[in-house]
């Protein structure tokens, strides 16, 4: 059973992404939302180590917000990687999709 509390929508979408890595020190990269959610989203292609807990700052287009990482995919693993990303509370929505919209449509499939 999927543990997630809200739906995620596949969406690859490219993402600009800054803050400071698991080695201390600052990065800015493009990456990839791999799927999103209300509250969180999968990123791949990351190119930098991450921690748990860690902030990261995601732009989409105009909009951007701040997540805080809440898992980092294993070296050698084929979610090397990926990060999950969750939103912090008073951020905006920054992704460019109509998630009530999607989930609505992926529950009816």
């Amino acid at each position: 059973m999927d543990r997630r509390r809200y739906r995620r929508v596949t969406a690859l979408q490219p993402v600009r992404i800054w803050g400071v890595d698991g080695e201390g020190l600052p990065f800015s990269q493009v990456a990839r939302a791999k799927n999103v959610s209300v509250n969180g989203a999968v990123l791949q292609g990351m190119l930098h180590t991450m921690k748990a807990g860690e902030l990261l700052h995601l732009q989409l287009g105009q909009h951007q917000a701040e997540f805080s990482v809440v898992w980092v995919g294993r070296l050698g693993t084929c979610r090397q990687g990926e990060v999950g990303v969750q939103i912090n509370p008073s951020e905006p929505n920054i992704w460019d999709v109509n998630l009530l919209r999607c989930s609505e449509f992926v529950g009816k499939g």
